[in-house]
């Protein structure tokens, strides 16, 4: 067992470093949402256009 991680050590190492980089880019989206950040660009069929048109004339 420890021959086969031994021989696969660059695949393990690099598949953790891509699951936690969609980790991370999934938690920055979640709290992004959360605190209304996102905007999906086009307020027609927006049911927070409210909140787009704010911000849209804030900046």
């Amino acid at each position: 067992m420890l021959a086969w991680i031994f021989a696969n050590l660059i695949n393990i190492v690099l598949i953790a470093v891509i699951v936690l980089t969609v980790g991370l880019l999934i938690r920055g989206m979640t709290r992004d949402k959360k605190a209304g950040k996102t905007c999906c660009g086009s307020c027609s069929g927006c049911s927070g256009c409210d909140k787009c048109a704010a911000s849209k004339h804030s900046v």
